[in-house]
């Protein structure tokens, strides 16, 4: 890699994204490299707007706070223009289908996906977008290999889930291959 990948994840607190940032931090602790993740709520918790920040780095990661952002996640119109900001000009924007990036916002590439429709009609669960949205980022950003994803990811969820969620991972690579 020889540098740093700092990555945001944002929707509404209850969209299990805090767990995607957890389980990427995880996932590059166990292949190797550094990695440190932060989160945050919005005052009101669930429903609310929330971020998880994960930096992971082959090299000793000097500061916890992200400053040059090169993937930004959003699943939610109010997580999107609340956390957007600070986003790499070369930098990957992934937001839900349902989401309109700020005109303003310059990136590398935008990539518009139905991730929330995938996990609610697809899987016939809503609640595994944040897996779906970990597929995603898996395949655009070509820092950790599925293997180290999937065992993270299969590590953290509860045992009757395992299928589920790898099917999650499965749908989340295959929109992301599409690009």
């Amino acid at each position: 890699m020889g540098k740093q990948f700092e990555l945001r994840l944002s929707g509404s607190g209850g969209q299990g994204l805090i767990l995607a940032g957890i389980i990427l931090a995880e996932a590059a602790i166990n292949s190797g490299l550094n990695a440190i993740q932060t989160q945050s709520y919005g005052p009101e918790a669930r429903g609310g707007a929330s971020k998880a920040e994960v930096i992971i780095s082959d090299a000793e990661i000097d500061f916890p706070k992200v400053q040059d952002l090169n993937l930004f996640l959003a699943l939610t119109q109010d997580a999107c223009d609340k956390y957007i900001k600070g986003i790499n000009p070369n930098g990957i924007v992934v937001v839900d289908e349902s989401i309109t990036v700020p005109a303003d916002v310059k990136a590398g590439k935008i990539y518009s996906l139905p991730i929330l429709s995938t996990a609610s009609e697809k899987l016939g669960k809503g609640i595994v977008a944040n897996i779906v949205a970990l597929g995603v980022l898996t395949e655009l950003i070509d820092v950790l290999s599925r293997e180290q994803v999937e065992a993270a990811v299969l590590a953290r969820v509860p045992k009757g889930t395992i299928d589920l969620n790898r099917s999650a991972l499965i749908e989340g690579y295959a929109l992301a291959s599409n690009q």
